[in-house]
């Protein structure tokens, strides 16, 4: 999320590990929901979205936590709230339009009251009404998944579905098992390292003796 133009290709790689390690793209799921739970400024929840719309895009996560996301944005719009939304549906409206046409129809008719209601700065409108066009030139421009991207084969997706309003665990005990094995990694390391040096230094001292033995003997028969 950090680098929001490559976030396609990070959704295509959480594909493919998902489809070997299935509990990896939960954890994920999990713990993305929950960090839109807390306050954050636009751009990180602008970057948070696109995110899990590429992972809706992979079909790592299941259309209708789209939909939820979607009504909880625009359930009580304000500005950033609705440009949120618009930003959403921009880069997953294709696969929604495909899998729940009947679902993103109703997102599409609550755009339309907001327009309507007039409350939202003529900027946002103007978002509101490109994404209407946007719409009705089916997506154009943006493909739910690039061909260079679909890497996994449509029996190994695995597809992770919860609900907003579920109590989530983030599981952030992994986190510290983790730190906790790297540095002991790291210990164990750093100790073989010091045992190789140790063990170079002994052989060599072992060659320096010998050679001056050697030597002495030499010197002796001469």
């Amino acid at each position: 999320m950090a680098s929001p133009i490559f976030t396609d290709v990070f959704a295509a790689l959480v594909s493919v590990v998902n489809s070997k390690i299935p509990v990896i793209g939960d954890l994920l799921l999990r713990r993305l929901t929950l960090q839109l739970k807390i306050p954050a400024n636009k751009p990180q929840l602008l970057a948070s979205v696109k995110f899990i719309a590429h992972l809706v895009n992979q079909q790592v996560v299941h259309e209708l936590i789209a939909l939820q996301l979607l009504t909880v944005f625009l359930e009580e719009p304000t500005d950033d709230s609705v440009e949120v939304a618009i930003s959403f549906v921009t880069e997953c409206g294709s696969i929604l339009q495909d899998l729940c046409p009947l679902g993103l129809h109703a997102i599409f008719e609550r755009f339309r009251g907001i327009l309507h209601e007039g409350e939202i700065d003529k900027r946002v409108q103007f978002l509101i009404e490109n994404l209407f066009a946007l719409r009705k030139a089916k997506f154009q421009g943006y493909l739910d998944v690039h061909p260079e991207l679909d890497l996994v084969e449509e029996e190994d997706q695995l597809t992770h579905e919860i609900s907003l309003l579920d109590k989530i665990d983030s599981e952030i005990g992994l986190d510290v098992s983790s730190r906790i094995q790297f540095r002991r990694k790291r210990k164990n390391q750093t100790k073989k390292r010091m045992k190789r040096r140790g063990n170079k230094r002994r052989d060599r001292d072992k060659f320096d003796q010998s050679s001056r033995g050697n030597l002495q003997d030499d010197y002796v028969k001469c």
